[in-house]
Parts: C-alpha cells; structure tokens; sequence
C-alpha cells in the first residue's frame, strides 16, 4: 500500500531535548545513513533557526525553512528521488509545521524520501503526520559506559589495537562525544603506533564538549573527587559562569521539590512531561537536602557568581572548587 511505501521513505530521528555532541552526531548518522539507503539524488538540508530566531519570509515560514517547499511538492518525472533532511525541527513555530504537515501528507512518495532529526518533540500536527506516514527512531540520552561500548565496536572495525586502560582513558577523556572520539581515533591510526592509555593522556591532554551534566551529577551525588576532575575537564572550554548556571538550575529543581505538596504539583512547576524520570527520582529523594542545605547553596552561589563577574580571571578556577567541595557536601545533605 501506499502508507507502507511512505514509512521506507519518511524518518523521524527524535533525540533528547538536552542532546549533547554524541547524541546529536548519532542522530545525523542515521539521517544520512536513511538518504543514503533511499538512492537519493541530490540532498536539500534544511536547519531551523531557534523560535524567535530567523529571517522572515514571504509567506508562513521562515526563510530558512522555504526551501523545504519545493522539494516536498516535486514529482518524479524522471525516476529520480530528491532527499529532504529537516535538522532541529523542534523549533518550528506552529505555521511552519501546519504548511510543513499537509506537504507531506500529499508528497509524491516516488519523488522524496524525508528524513527529520529533532532533539525533543516536534510541534503536535507535525509529529502527528510523521508518525503516521513515516518511522520514528528515538535516540535516548548517552552515558559513558554507552559510549565504551560504542568506542569498542570502532575500535574493531577499523582494525586498531588498544587495551583496557586505553578504551578507559579514551573515554575519559572524550565522554559521550562519539564525534570527538570517531577524529580522535582517526588521529590514532594514522599515527601507527600502539594505543596506551599513555600515548592517549599525552595526545589528547584536554577533554572538549563534556556534557556539563556529568559535573552537576557528581555534585548532587556527593562525590566531591569526581566532580573537581569534571570541573578542571570542562573550564579548559567552558566559562565558569556556564557550570555556575547549571548548579543553580539543581538548587532550584530540589528547592521546588520540598516546596510542592505532591509529586503532580512538582512535574507542573517544572513543566515536565509524565514520563520525566527525572522528576520521580528528585521527588522520591528531595528530603535527602535540608532547608538549611538549599539556603546555604544559595548564598554561596550569590558570592560566586559576584567573584565570577567582577574578580580577576586566576580567582575563577580558586572559586568553583570551593564552590564545588561546598554543593557536594550540601546536595548530598551532608
């Protein structure tokens, strides 16, 4: 039938809200990997700017998501098929997903093969449309030990001889970054020489794009020696105030945890969906920080954040250690 047809040629790539490079880079993969597979002639990428963002249009969309018009009403004429990838299509505003919805429910299925990739959900008219016609593949939020496997698979294929220690160094220093560890393994082989965990802490001495969600992890953990690694990790790329930003965000979401009266009122303060983990796991340990604990995060965030803005540049590093001994010792309600 027709609708089977159109799920070999429509793809929905769904990641996380908070996709970070080795989740974004999977989902690119599999969108070219889909293009690819479909024989496509020719590919017209489409990225849509942030809401609120962009150049405006003639019409209902954007300019920068126009050029995804002609291709959907195309006709194959000669046989050939043209590729469409939509990219960040999260932040289409609610015309440009109307317009977008009723092209693709009459495209020439001969003509087009469609591939949208998404870090988080796509406007409901349009997601209703691609899970209709199309196939959706969910790409869910990495951790490092996914990323070791993944680093292990690589390793093999491409031939390269590395240990234990090494995987474990490569990891360390890369995270969840597929993308970084994919060049950085590229960079290994051309080299020819034998992967040690040595040869890798000396090659690749700074660790880029970490998810900052791996410091706040070890902070609300209580794991204060974790945590400091992660921070001299990720201030050789990201500004202090960043991570100083995201602590404040924890403070916040444990705050609003002891001040609602049910686990629903909390989800509705947060603006969570009801399928957010992360909210029944915040809810079930928000006695574990003390009043007294969120008050003193408080402040001392206040003072860092004044230090950050208005002190010499060698205090930044002096000032989010202490900052993290602190929220380790406060978030674990220590």
């Amino acid at each position: 039938t027709p609708e089977r047809y159109a799920r070999r040629v429509i793809l929905h790539v769904s990641g996380p809200s908070n996709a970070g490079p080795g989740e974004r880079d999977l989902m690119l993969t599999k969108a070219r990997q889909f293009l690819a597979d479909a024989g496509v002639d020719e590919v017209v990428r489409v990225d849509v700017p942030g809401r609120g963002g962009g150049e405006d249009g003639s019409g209902q969309l954007r300019n920068e998501v126009e050029p995804a018009i002609p291709v959907l009403q195309s006709a194959s004429l000669f046989g050939g098929v043209s590729g469409l990838e939509i990219v960040d299509a999260n932040q289409l505003n609610a015309d440009e997903a109307a317009v977008l919805a009723e092209l693709v429910e009459t495209m020439d299925v001969d003509a087009v093969a469609l591939v949208v990739v998404s870090s988080g959900a796509v406007p409901a008219v349009f997601a209703k449309v691609l899970k209709a016609r199309g196939e959706v593949v969910s790409i869910k939020k990495m951790r490092e030990r996914d990323s070791q496997s993944w680093l292990v698979d690589e390793v093999k294929s491409r031939g390269l001889g590395i240990d234990g220690a090494g995987t474990d160094a490569l990891v360390q220093r890369f995270g969840t970054d597929t993308a970084s560890l994919g060049q950085a393994l590229d960079q290994l082989a051309e080299a020819g020489e034998k992967i040690t965990a040595e040869l890798i802490k000396d090659r690749f001495r700074n660790r880029p794009n970490e998810p900052t969600w791996l410091y706040t992890d070890a902070v609300t953990r209580g794991e204060a020696g974790e945590a400091l690694r992660r921070l001299g990790d990720l201030l050789t790329h990201t500004h202090p105030l960043v991570l100083l930003s995201a602590l404040e965000s924890e403070v916040r979401r444990r705050a609003l945890a002891l001040s609602s009266s049910s686990i629903e009122e909390f989800r509705e303060r947060m603006g969570a969906r009801s399928n957010d983990r992360s909210i029944e796991f915040l809810w079930r340990h928000r006695a574990r920080t003390k009043d007294s604990s969120l008050r003193s995060a408080v402040d001392a965030l206040v003072r860092a954040d004044r230090i950050l803005k208005s002190a010499p540049e060698p205090m930044h590093r002096i000032t989010m250690e202490r900052l993290t001994v602190a929220m380790s010792r406060w978030m674990a309600g220590r």
